[in-house]
């Protein structure tokens, strides 16, 4: 007897569905999974008639939501929110759901991790001596990382959580966002020019939209210390990519520690990533066997409880259910 519902799965970043089967078998649901790099065409295919739809980071277009006409909801399992279209879900009266909270010390820790391997040399060290080379003054001297100023970019849950492990290091702290909330951290909210001018070090913790898109371009870099870091665990559209390679090349700034690209993945033969003061990881801030455990179920059940006709958490648009 075939179930109920269907839920299709776009894409994963974990071996298999097991725990999103689980969480919706309890509502007579069964998973649908698109094969691995499914373009938007085979997405259309597996979406059609389909009552919901997850993602992790494949494009939920317009095309694909079309395909879903009895669609109830899409969640996405992660934070942000650029690779659906959420104003067409919007159109359709389709909520659209995320898991804001499930990662926030993974990616604050990451970010930290890369600042601290890259002020204090570590990855440039390891490179050199997995070449056979041990010399102590082959890279400029650092600074001591409690005199330096922390400037993050986006002050959500995970912004603070970076400024809260900053000043354990000592840091000074300083924020900007949209609001000038500081939240009540007592964190000194400047704008993104002062950022720019003030910061040693700056953190990036924004969503990706239209307004962010590029905001580290050309002219922001010309306008960062020359000795300053910048770190990327958020989206990679939110740099200037170009821009970026050139502000490392003429020495506009002293290191890049990026986590996340446009496009991803991206052309690691590209020189860029040869450079001695980049370092890059795969898009890895968010994983923990924690986080993922709590994404997974937390994902899957708010798609069960809009199968069910549940309130459930997390809506980003709320508009959708009026």
């Amino acid at each position: 007897m075939s179930a109920k519902y269907r839920v299709l799965i776009t894409d994963r970043a974990w071996p298999d569905c097991e725990v999103e089967k689980q969480e919706l078998a309890r509502v007579d649901a069964e998973v649908i999974e698109a094969p691995p790099g499914a373009d938007e065409q085979t997405l259309i295919e597996c979406a059609t008639g389909v009552d919901a739809i997850a993602t992790c980071w494949a494009q939920v277009t317009q095309s694909v939501i079309e395909a879903a006409p009895d669609c109830k909801t899409i969640a996405r399992l992660g934070i942000g929110l650029d690779n659906i279209d959420v104003k067409y879900a919007t159109s359709k009266k389709i909520p659209v759901t995320n898991v804001p909270d499930y990662c926030i010390p993974e990616v604050a820790d990451h970010a930290i991790a890369l600042m601290l391997a890259s002020l204090r040399n570590v990855a440039f060290f390891h490179h050199q001596t997995k070449q056979g080379i041990y010399d102590l003054s082959a890279a400029p001297m650092p600074r001591r990382v409690g005199t330096l100023t922390m400037g993050l970019f986006g002050f959500g849950l995970t912004g603070q959580a970076v400024a809260e492990r900053a000043r354990a290091f000592g840091m000074q702290v300083i924020a900007t966002n949209s609001s000038g909330n500081d939240y009540g951290t007592g964190t000194r909210m400047v704008s993104f020019d002062e950022l720019l001018e003030q910061s040693d070090v700056i953190s990036i913790h924004a969503p990706l939209t239209e307004a962010t898109q590029h905001q580290f371009d050309a002219d922001a870099f010309e306008k960062m210390k020359p000795t300053s870091l910048i770190i990327n665990t958020s989206r990679g559209g939110l740099i200037d990519f170009d821009a970026l390679k050139s502000a490392i090349q003429n020495q506009s700034i002293a290191g890049a520690a990026l986590d996340v690209f446009d496009p991803e993945p991206p052309d690691l033969s590209d020189p860029f990533f040869q450079h001695e003061r980049v370092i890059a990881t795969p898009h890895a801030a968010f994983i923990s066997s924690e986080s993922l455990d709590e994404l997974r179920a937390q994902a899957a059940r708010q798609v069960a409880d809009v199968l069910v006709g549940k309130d459930t958490m997390n809506i980003v648009n709320p508009e959708a259910l009026a």
